[in-house]
C-alpha cells in the first residue's frame, strides 16, 4: 500500500466507454462545464465541512495511463486510435475548489470542472470520492466536537475504519473537523494530523496484576501517563492502583500524570466518583478520558448527566459516520461550450429535487457587516458581480416570493482555482492551517444553524439572472 499510487484507473468503467464514444463522434475536444454538489446533509444537520481537496489536487497532477493500463485496455475491446489518445493524454482542464474547511450546503457547486469533455467527465469518479468521503468524517468530526463543547476529541476509528484509506485519509479529515489528533499512525507521518494513544487492557492483562502494569507504564512513560483502569473494577482497584503508582512512581520524579481513561460501563457516573476520588489523593489535574462507541448524541447526553470527562476518544461512529454513512455528492454537466457562446444544460427529472442549474456559475457567500455571521451563499452567472456598494435583493428560489434586502454587507466568492489548463496553482496548507480555517469559519455560521436537531436552513439562492435562465430550460424541456 503506498499514498502516492496511480490511481488513473479508479475510475467507473462507464467513464472509460463514455470517453471511447465521444472521440469516435468528434467530441473529443469539445469543453464542458461539470459541477459537484450534494443535495442532503448527513444526519440531518445544517452543513457539511469541505474536505478532500488535496488528494482530488495529487490525483489531477498524476493522471498518465501506465503501458500497463494501456494493455488493460485493448483486451478490452478498445480501438488502437482511442488507445493513442489515452497514451499521449495530458490533463488540460480549469478545476475550481471551494478550500477545505469551510461551510458548505445543499445545491451549491462546490467543485466546478471545465475542459475537454473526455477529461472533464472521466475524473467524475474520483472528484466525487475524494470530496465525499473526506466532507462525510470531516462533518461528523465536526458535530462530535461541538458535542464535548471544548473538550478534546480524539479519533480512535482505524481498525473499524472502511479499509486503510477509510483510516488514513479519515484521520486527515478528522483533524480538519475539530480532533484534537488520531489514534492512526501514519496520517501523523504523512500528513502531521498528531498521534495520540495509552494503553490497551491487553497490557494490563499481561502483569501479574493491575498495579504492575500501570507501575511498569509510569515508569516508562512519567511525562505523558494515561492509565487505563476499567480492565478489572474502575472504583474498587483501577482509580486506586492509579492513585498509589502516581504517589509511589511520578510524584518522586516531580511528575503530574496525565490522566485515566474509563472505556466501559456507565461512564457518567464512573467519571463522577472517578474525579472525586482524584481530587481528594491531590490530583485535581489529572484528565479523565472516555471511550466506548462515543459519538456525539451520547457525549450531549454525558455532559447534561454531569459527567467529568476532560477528553473524548471516539471510534467507529466517527470514523465511518454510521449514523449517516453517506455523503451524496453529485457530478452534473452544466454547459457546453459552442465558439466563445457556452450553451446551458438541465437535467430535468420527476423527482424534483434532482432537476439540475445549469450554465458556467460562480458562488458567493455574503456576510452580515455588523454581526459577522453568514447571511446566505448565492449562485449567479459566471460573468455576475455582486456589488456589496449597493442593496442586494436575496429571494428564495423555490418561493420567490419570499425576498430580503440585504445592505451593509461583505462579499467573499466561495470557488478558488485549482488548476489552470491543466497547470496546478493550488498552494498547498499544513493541516493545522486548515483546521484553524474551519474552527473560523463555523464560528460564522449562527447557532441556529448549528443545531443538531431540526437546523435552520441555510439560505442558498439564485441570482435573478441565473433564475431566469433556469426557468427557460424547465420551459423548453418541459414541454
Amino acid at each position: 500500500m503506498e499514498l502516492n499510487r496511480n490511481l488513473t484507473m479508479l475510475t467507473d468503467f462507464y467513464e472509460i466507454t463514455m470517453a471511447n464514444g465521444y472521440f469516435k463522434n468528434n467530441f473529443k475536444d469539445t469543453v464542458a462545464y461539470f459541477d459537484m454538489f450534494f443535495r442532503k446533509v448527513p444526519d440531518g444537520g445544517g452543513f457539511v465541512i469541505m474536505a478532500g481537496v488535496e488528494q482530488l489536487v495529487e490525483y489531477l497532477k498524476n493522471l498518465t495511463f501506465t503501458d500497463e493500463d494501456i494493455e488493460y485496455l485493448r483486451s478490452k475491446g478498445f480501438g488502437e486510435d482511442f488507445l493513442e489518445y489515452l497514451h499521449n493524454f495530458k490533463f488540460c482542464c480549469d478545476v475550481w475548489a471551494i478550500p477545505e474547511g469551510t461551510p458548505i450546503f445543499p445545491g451549491e457547486p462546490i467543485i466546478k470542472v471545465k475542459g475537454p469533455v473526455i477529461q472533464a467527465q472521466f475524473i467524475e469518479t474520483m472528484v466525487l470520492l475524494c470530496i465525499n468521503h473526506q466532507s462525510l468524517i470531516a462533518t461528523k468530526a465536526n458535530r462530535i466536537c461541538r458535542a464535548a463543547k471544548g473538550r478534546a476529541v480524539m479519533e480512535f476509528g482505524s481498525r473499524r475504519a472502511q479499509g486503510f484509506d477509510g483510516a488514513i485519509y479519515g484521520a486527515r479529515a478528522a483533524y480538519i473537523g475539530g480532533c484534537a489528533g488520531t489514534a492512526c499512525t501514519i496520517s501523523d507521518e504523512k500528513f502531521g494530523v498528531p498521534a495520540l494513544g495509552t494503553m490497551a487492557h491487553s497490557w494490563v492483562q499481561l502483569f501479574d496484576s493491575e498495579y504492575e502494569a500501570f507501575k511498569a507504564y509510569a515508569e516508562e512513560y512519567p511525562d505523558s501517563c494515561t492509565l487505563l483502569v476499567d480492565t478489572y473494577n474502575v472504583l474498587k482497584s483501577g482509580v486506586p492502583n492509579a492513585i498509589k503508582v502516581f504517589n509511589e512512581v511520578l510524584k518522586p520524579l516531580g511528575k503530574r500524570p496525565k490522566g485515566i481513561r474509563i472505556d466501559s460501563g456507565d461512564i457518567a457516573y464512573l467519571s463522577r466518583k472517578a474525579r472525586k476520588m482524584l481530587d481528594e489523593a491531590g490530583y485535581e489535574d489529572c484528565g479523565i478520558v472516555a471511550s466506548n462507541s462515543l459519538d456525539e448524541y451520547i457525549i450531549k447526553d454525558m455532559m447534561a448527566q454531569g459527567a467529568q470527562v476532560t477528553s473524548f476518544g471516539v471510534g467507529e461512529r466517527l470514523i465511518t459516520s454510521s449514523s449517516s454513512p453517506v455523503l451524496g455528492g453529485v457530478y452534473k454537466l452544466v454547459a457546453v461550450k459552442n465558439g466563445d457562446v457556452d450553451i446551458p444544460k438541465i437535467k430535468l427529472s420527476e423527482n424534483v429535487a434532482k432537476i439540475t442549474t445549469p450554465c458556467n456559475k460562480r458562488v458567493y457567500r455574503l456576510y452580515d457587516n455588523e454581526t459577522g455571521k453568514a447571511a446566505a451563499d448565492l449562485i449567479t452567472l459566471a460573468d455576475e458581480v455582486v456589488d456589496n456598494s449597493q442593496p442586494y435583493e436575496l429571494f428564495d428560489p423555490d418561493f420567490t416570493w419570499k425576498r430580503k434586502t440585504i445592505s451593509n454587507f461583505t462579499v467573499r466568492e466561495l470557488l478558488e482555482p485549482i488548476f489552470v489548463k491543466g497547470e496546478c496553482i493550488y498552494q498547498p496548507k499544513t493541516i493545522q492551517e486548515i483546521k484553524d480555517y474551519c474552527t473560523a469559519q463555523v464560528d460564522t455560521l449562527w447557532d441556529e444553524v448549528k443545531r443538531f436537531e431540526n437546523p435552520h436552513n441555510y439560505y442558498v439562492d439564485l441570482s435573478q439572472a441565473l433564475w431566469d435562465e433556469k426557468h427557460r430550460l424547465l420551459n423548453e424541456n418541459g414541454k
